[in-house]
């Protein structure tokens, strides 16, 4: 994996050498991490790796007088996602979008990022139809949620530029790979995993709405045995653990529910999955499947997160599934 260094107008300079220590995180922090000799980089500068989603913009460093090297840090090119903010047009309580993936991605990031995000001419072949944007969200939460309600994710590759010519980010919206029938990893494959199951969760949420008092909107919300949530009660007794949510901002009961469950995933019962895996590159968003016959547990989740740790020209590669800490 090698990565380039590029001047602030997107045009490489040179190879990082294989002495620096690169620690990216994608999906999360999205931001990365770079240990180097001292003059090797600059503010302004950028390091990329084409043909895969990373590269940062180096804006900070961390430098001690008596060494040799110095730290910089940068934000990956999702978290630039993250700071753009899709607000509703004038007059109008919400952005709806329909057409096709890759217009939606046009009209969203038009004139954004000095034109550094480019998107594919042809179409993806992802219709979107009516989806309705929360208020202010940041574009690379909206466009996550609005993907994935069409059971695809966002695509993003660095592009390398021709002679005289810049790099370019391309996204593309592509459909989510489910490698759980292809690929099981297990302890027979040598991958170190760590499953986590907690049943201490709560999984009795009581949602609290608008209005005052005995007028006031209440909703019940409960976990279930398959880890979903609906308005049946399951667990009761000692094992029914209740906790309240306050939401009186809330326009109506719909608003509600969906923010309910959406607290209440973060607070109940769960089953996680970690591992780490060298033999293949897997995309966030993608599905897999993991294994402890030890614990007695399969479970499928997708991809939110890649850890990737390079020394000496040596790439680690770590994945986090959803609903790991």
């Amino acid at each position: 994996m090698e990565f380039i260094i590029c001047d602030a107008q997107r045009m490489e300079i040179m190879m990082l050498p294989e002495t620096a220590e690169i620690d990216f995180d994608v999906g999360d922090t999205n931001d990365v991490q770079i240990a180097c000799s001292k003059g090797l980089l600059d503010f302004g500068m950028y390091v990329i790796c084409p043909g895969t989603e990373y590269g940062a913009l180096l804006e900070e460093t961390v430098s001690t007088t008596s060494d040799s090297t110095e730290r910089w840090l940068g934000n990956a090119f999702r978290h630039f996602l993250q700071e753009l903010i899709i607000e509703p047009p004038a007059g109008e309580d919400y952005r709806v979008v329909s057409g096709d993936a890759h217009e939606i991605f046009h009209n969203l990031l038009d004139g954004t990022f000095d034109d550094m995000f480019t998107i594919p001419a042809e179409e993806s072949g992802i219709y979107i139809s009516g989806y309705q944007f929360d208020r202010y969200t940041d574009a690379l939460t909206g466009i996550q949620k609005m993907l994935k309600q069409a059971s695809a994710r966002i695509h993003i590759e660095i592009l390398q530029g021709g002679t005289n010519e810049p790099f370019s980010v391309q996204l593309s919206a592509v459909p989510v790979q489910n490698l759980s029938e292809e690929i099981e990893y297990s302890e027979d494959a040598r991958i170190s995993i760590t499953i986590q199951e907690s049943r201490r969760g709560i999984n009795h949420l009581i949602c609290l709405g608008k209005g005052e008092l005995k007028e006031r909107q209440v909703l019940h919300l409960y976990a279930q045995l398959d880890g979903s949530i609906s308005e049946a009660k399951y667990y009761s007794g000692l094992a029914e653990r209740t906790a309240v949510y306050d939401y009186s901002g809330a326009e109506d009961l719909d608003t509600l529910k969906a923010s309910g469950i959406e607290r209440l995933k973060t607070i109940m019962p769960y089953k996680s999955m970690t591992m780490s895996v060298r033999d293949v590159d897997m995309q966030i968003g993608d599905i897999i499947a993991g294994r402890s016959y030890e614990a007695g547990l399969k479970l499928q989740k997708p991809i939110v997160q890649k850890i990737i740790k390079i020394s000496g020209g040596t790439a680690d590669i770590q994945y986090k599934v959803e609903g790991e800490e």
